[in-house]
């Protein structure tokens, strides 16, 4: 089970006053880890073991803490409904302690209506909590990268301002069920001045940059 300290800061001279929110937790141990996604979660033209989820393990390993299983249900391509079909294909046990969910990116590239992501995003939430047992303080949700910052997205500002449309929504829903949400895009936007952060395919993240994530995530919860 992951103990999550809440601390709530106010953030003031924006548009619009937001709440934003900073998580502490200590896994379980031994840890069993499910991550939810699409390419960035299985790790689209990177090495097997650049995939941030295997940082993650091997960096709590190297930690002395005891990662007992890794379980990744991702593919290249998948939008929230894809993936609730793979989890519903995948049927893993709910006995995990600790769950990601990284969803999105291809609702957007592939210009689905933004109220499918809207309806599917708690559902996945809900998903991600059942398999965790029902533990909301187990699961953590990690943004969109913004592939706008890569050669592929050529700098594309309407592709950024989708995605934040897809963040913004996340993380308003992470905070209605208590869940961090871990805003690694900010890292993704050095892509195009930080050229080693950016896979050879051009678009995805390489390992350097999960690498990035990480330790961001390891920062925010652990």
């Amino acid at each position: 089970m992951l103990r999550i300290i809440l601390f709530v800061l106010l953030f003031i001279g924006c548009e619009q006053s937001e709440m934003a929110v900073s998580y502490k937790a200590e896994p379980a141990k031994p840890v069993r880890f499910l991550a939810l996604g699409d390419s960035y979660t299985i790790g689209e033209s990177v090495a097997t073991n650049n995939r941030w989820p295997l940082q993650l393990a091997n960096q709590l390993k190297a930690s002395s803490v005891q990662v007992d299983t890794l379980q990744i249900i991702a593919t290249t391509g998948w939008t929230t409904r894809d993936l609730l079909n793979g989890i519903s294909a995948a049927n893993p046990p709910e006995n995990f302690n600790l769950v990601s969910l990284l969803i999105g990116v291809n609702n957007q590239y592939q210009g689905k209506n933004f109220h499918q992501y809207l309806s599917e995003f708690p559902l996945l939430l809900n998903q991600a909590i059942r398999l965790a047992g029902g533990d909301t303080s187990a699961v953590f949700v990690v943004s969109i990268p913004d592939y706008a910052y890569t050669p592929f997205g050529g700098g594309n500002a309407g592709i950024s301002s989708e995605i934040d449309q897809y963040n913004a929504a996340a993380q308003e829903m992470c905070g209605q069920y208590g869940i961090p949400f871990i805003d690694i895009t900010p890292i993704s936007r050095e892509g195009l001045q930080r050229p080693e952060l950016v896979a050879r395919d051009g678009l995805h993240p390489s390992g350097i940059q999960y690498r990035e994530w990480v330790e961001l995530i390891r920062a925010k919860l652990f």
